[in-house]
């Protein structure tokens, strides 16, 4: 089985709400004098964060990544750091972030923004109240009420669990669902009319948009923040679920002159957020074929990790976005969803120092529970011998 791990290698965008990728050596902004004898001594963030710390909010500020990313590493922060100004700790924050994108890549994003900007300013919303997260509206009153004590006993009694780590669940009302398909299609009408050629969400979907592109990437933020890592931190501690820090927001169109399925894949975040905003349609499952590690990504599936799923408009799925998966054919009808990629800046650093992954890889675990088995074998037949030597 080959998998195309490239649905998400379109390469992540920093302050696109696309987190930030490896290589390239920093830059060296000017610092105050504190964070300049930081920078010099240990410039490097905690293993653990300070539960007790409340970090600033970066909201009001132009920066090259997005705020979220400085809020949630503020609490990494070595103590000396903590009390300083915030000027001074976004410089500490930024002098480590830039070492994950090298020069090249801060061009593009320079560029990606331009264009950003060139659509939001030109782009004329249909729906404004949508590009404001607002939760009564938006949200069935199920879900919200999971979010009163935003326990995994109050996420459990609105979720199912098909299948391990698939988790379903009714999310949106249908008021909300026709508003988000009329400002898309709003949307792909201003682009064909004023010839914009737009980015695609991935390199494997041809047809959809880039929410955030065209002004939803703070109510993205917000739904990221307050609602799906929550749930992440209660279902996915594992991949960073409690550290999510930015996202990547599309929707993909599937059907008659659209995309028809999409192939087997694993998404570029640790944790997915996919609902289906409709329309009418048949066809279009989802098919999971088990979570792995990238050592272990074409590896093949067990019985127990083959699952298909059904979409329903306004129902969520949410699952680890190294859970192998892809679409099947839409074979009528016109079908629309929402993706939310959500990626952990702090997982993905501590993932490049593990090498065993069996708390969500099911090979990692297939062969960590071998290597047991065959220690335990030894350590038998080992007995067996002493015990045949004694008694003869």
């Amino acid at each position: 089985m080959s998998l195309h791990a490239g649905a998400g290698d379109r390469p992540a965008a920093a302050g696109g709400g696309n987190g930030v990728v490896p290589g390239g050596e920093p830059s060296k902004p000017a610092v105050g004098p504190v964070a300049a004898a930081m920078l010099t001594s240990q410039h490097r963030l905690r293993l653990n964060p300070n539960k007790d710390h409340k970090p600033d909010s970066y909201e009001d500020l132009q920066l090259d990544f997005t705020p979220a990313i400085f809020s949630s590493l503020e609490r990494y922060l070595p103590p000396g750091m903590l009390g300083v100004n915030r000027d001074d700790k976004v410089k500490f924050m930024r002098e480590i972030l830039l070492k994950y994108l090298p020069h090249g890549e801060r061009n593009r994003a320079q560029r990606h923004r331009d264009y950003r900007q060139k659509i939001i300013s030109n782009y004329q919303p249909l729906h404004r109240e949508i590009y404001t997260l607002h939760a009564a509206t938006f949200f069935v009153p199920s879900f919200l009420k999971a979010f009163t004590d935003s326990t995994e006993e109050s996420f459990r009694n609105i979720m199912s669990e098909p299948s391990p780590g698939i988790f379903t669940f009714e999310m949106f009302q249908p008021r909300f669902c026709d508003l988000v398909l009329s400002e898309v299609e709003n949307f792909e009408k201003w682009v064909n009319e004023a010839k914009f050629r737009i980015m695609r969400p991935n390199t494997m979907n041809k047809y959809g948009a880039v929410l955030d592109d065209f002004g939803f990437e703070t109510m993205l933020d917000r739904l990221l923040e307050g609602f799906v890592r929550p749930m992440s931190r209660v279902f996915f501690p594992e991949v960073g679920g409690a550290t999510l820090d930015s996202h990547h927001g599309f929707v993909v169109e599937y059907g008659k002159d659209r995309d028809v399925d999409l192939g087997f894949h694993v998404d570029d975040s640790e944790v997915t957020l996919n609902v289906c905003l409709g329309k009418q349609f048949s066809g279009g499952e989802l098919f999971f074929r088990g979570t792995r590690c990238d050592k272990h990504v074409n590896t093949g599936s067990q019985s127990e990790e083959i699952f298909d799923y059904t979409h329903v408009p306004g129902r969520a799925v949410l699952h680890r976005g190294r859970h192998r998966h892809g679409a099947r054919a839409t074979t009528s009808g016109h079908r629309i969803n929402l993706l939310l990629w959500c990626r952990s800046s702090i997982f993905r650093e501590m993932k490049k120092y593990q090498k065993d992954f069996s708390t969500w890889c099911g090979e990692c675990l297939r062969e960590k529970k071998e290597r047991q088995r065959q220690t335990i074998a030894v350590s038998k037949s080992e007995l067996l011998r002493n015990e045949g030597e004694s008694l003869g």
